[in-house]
């Protein structure tokens, strides 16, 4: 299973850019592309991120005239033996405040994930198969802000000399052959295991969605993605997401990630 939000991109792209540091995660092993891909994808899913975070974000999403328009949202997350949680909250500005979506992972099962909008005062189950699809309108998708499953995907290490030896390039493929977007190649820390690029392919080969981590810092004792981009290159449009505050392990229980929490309304 793939860990959940608090900003995005491990792997394939993944959502949780708190990262701690790492003691040791010992030398790449001997053996084929793919079983070296799968080692450096597992240690990039598997690494501590503490038990829990609350994050809070300014978004900023660009049309295709370089337009911006701004919005404020806050990220709680969890981890849990039978599955991680976390819930996504908007509260600014007043047209999307109070949108909120909420996932939970289950071990050996499908995510659940749901999404609530309060101008029509319901809940939307958010399917499989739409976990691909823009989130909310940015140019991230359901599935980099809730997490994808692990073996839902095939690893080859491309090399392991990019950034003059200091970062890996992995290369995931879904295996689902109609998935939306088919392929990535990212660029992943030895030190830290954390995505700093991704080229997104679509189902046509081409590059379609080009991801950064511009700024990361650390906060603590983890390593935290402070400000990133998505640009997609189809539409000319980009997404770009800042870190206005980040803690860990702050006590969060379960009760934070419930139907109730989904709904509640913003005063």
């Amino acid at each position: 299973m793939s860990r959940l939000l608090i900003v995005f991109l491990t792997l394939f792209l993944k959502a949780e850019p708190g990262i701690a540091i790492q003691k040791d995660a010992g030398a790449l092993p001997a053996g084929t592309p793919q079983t070296q891909g799968e080692w450096v994808a597992r240690h990039s899913d598997q690494r501590d991120t503490g038990r829990d975070g609350r994050m809070t974000f300014k978004m900023k999403l660009f049309d295709r005239q370089d337009r911006a328009r701004e919005r404020a949202l806050t990220v709680l997350s969890k981890k849990s033996s039978n599955g991680d949680k976390s819930l996504t909250r908007f509260t600014y500005p007043a047209d999307i405040a109070g949108t909120a979506f909420l996932v939970w992972e289950h071990t050996g099962a499908e995510a659940e994930r749901f999404l609530y909008l309060p101008s029509l005062a319901r809940v939307r189950r958010i399917a499989g198969s739409e976990a691909q699809e823009s989130f909310v309108g940015s140019d991230f998708t359901y599935e980099d802000i809730g997490g994808r499953e692990f073996d839902d995907y095939t690893y080859t290490l491309v090399n392991d000399t990019a950034d003059n030896g200091a970062s890996y390039t992995l290369e995931s493929r879904a295996r689902n052959a109609n998935a939306r977007f088919p392929r990535v190649v990212s660029t992943i820390r030895k030190d830290t295991f954390v995505v700093i690029h991704a080229d997104i392919y679509g189902q046509r080969g081409d590059i379609q969605k080009i991801f950064d981590a511009t700024r990361v810092e650390r906060v603590g004792k983890y390593w935290t993605v402070m400000s990133m981009r998505m640009q997609d290159l189809g539409q000319k449009t980009r997404t770009e997401l800042t870190v206005e505050k980040a803690e860990y392990d702050v006590g969060l229980t379960d009760d934070a990630f419930t139907r109730r929490e989904l709904e509640k309304v913003i005063k």
